[in-house]
């Protein structure tokens, strides 16, 4: 594979988890190509369709051997024990200057004291720390043999985990939670530079429907069955859910005549429904939560669980109205305080562009570039991580 230079002969890499679609990471992924259109991508797999590769400057992606492996494309994320190893393959010898947008195994890439590695963090691997118990019992898997073996295998993945990161020289966080949560699992600090959304395709509209609104791939972290059922104990509200999943039955049996799942929808359709809601529910505590801010660029205020990224992008009292716990109690009581309040469409619309592509561009080339010039220069104070960090890190998982 040829490596391509930028014009100042600095060769660049951006190393991705995996590509399966186009969701939030890869609208991170996309702009950080925009800066470094030189780059050459590498990824775990890469089963992005010949028509919807825009959004990668339509590059080769290097793969690794996952994605050559039985049923890769439907169960990748099956072959977990395995994407250390994958990911080590890689061969980045020939470039100067290494980004990783993990929020899995990609910053785990080898690279060398004369090459700059900068990790965009999305979040250090949720289902191997605070997450683990919460995975293992929607799984299935948090008791009998396979409980075991599945424990074994996230305290494996919790110590690579680990022992990575005194390969990256600098990390950047897509918001002060998770500058948080690096924090606290990797004893590393983190600049945050929250992610970007695209402001511009989703614009306020005159008239407004009587309805509530939720959107969300239906997994349980998501909270869909918590906003669902208490609009089941409110039916004089009306509740439209989108999205589609694992636990669509369930969210299904909950559902009174008020609430109407209409599916998986096209970004059009989903568009106007977010320009017409009375307002947008949230129940998940997310790393950011791109979806609230799109919610938000309609004018159209969000009732969020009051924890986690959210609490970066909403305004509590003037762009959207916070709920303390994660309980159908709590978001009817959210919804009955929001009833008596008045929002400004305008108002909610100008604090979603503080998110803007723009300004998340500036702000990434401004950080990379600083860097660079640091480790340049030698003047760099966090290149190299002290061993005992490691070690007491190691000691932790």
């Amino acid at each position: 594979m040829s490596v391509k230079k930028a014009n100042t002969g600095r060769k660049v890499a951006i190393v991705h988890d995996w590509l399966p679609l186009y969701g939030g990471a890869e609208r991170v992924l996309e702009q950080i190509l925009n800066v470094y259109p030189e780059a050459d991508l590498f990824s775990m797999v890469d089963f992005i369709p010949a028509g919807e590769r825009g959004f990668l400057r339509n590059k080769q992606v290097t793969t690794s051997f996952v994605q050559r492996l039985p049923w890769a494309k439907a169960r990748y994320r099956s072959y977990l024990p395995l994407m250390p190893l994958a990911v080590e393959q890689f061969d980045l010898a020939g470039y100067d200057l290494v980004i990783s947008s993990s929020y899995a195994v990609a910053k785990g890439v080898i690279t060398g004291p004369e090459q700059l590695h900068i990790c965009y963090c999305h979040s250090p691997i949720r289902y191997a720390w605070d997450l683990e118990r919460e995975y293992l019992r929607t799984a299935g898997l948090d008791r009998g043999i396979r409980g075991m073996l599945a424990r074994a295998l996230l305290h494996y993945i919790r110590i690579w985990d680990v022992r990575t990161v005194n390969g990256v020289d600098h990390f950047i966080s897509n918001s002060r939670f998770v500058g948080g949560r690096i924090r606290k699992f990797y004893a590393r600090s983190s600049t945050v530079i929250h992610p970007p959304v695209d402001t511009d395709r989703f614009r306020p509209v005159a008239e407004r429907g009587d309805y509530y609104l939720t959107a969300s791939r239906f997994v349980p972290y998501k909270k869909i069955d918590l906003i669902v059922e208490a609009f089941a104990r409110m039916p004089g509200r009306e509740l439209v859910v989108v999205g589609d999943g694992p636990d669509f039955a369930k969210i299904k049996s909950l559902a009174g005549d008020n609430v109407k799942l209409v599916g998986a929808l096209s970004h059009s359709k989903l568009v106007d429904l977010m320009q017409r809601a009375r307002a947008f529910v949230f129940a998940a505590r997310e790393d950011f939560g791109i979806v609230p801010v799109e919610a938000q660029a309609c004018g159209t205020p969000v009732l969020a669980f009051g924890q986690g990224g959210v609490t970066e992008s909403v305004i509590d009292g003037e762009t959207g109205l916070f709920f303390e716990e994660q309980t159908p109690e709590s978001i009817v009581a959210a919804v009955e305080e929001f009833e008596e309040m008045e929002f400004d469409p305008e108002v909610i619309r100008r604090n979603a562009q503080r998110f803007a592509p723009a300004r998340f561009r500036k702000e990434f080339s401004e950080f990379v570039e600083e860097k660079w010039e640091e480790f340049r220069s030698g003047t760099s104070e966090t290149r190299y991580q002290p061993r005992q960090r490691m070690l007491r890190a190691v000691a932790n998982a």
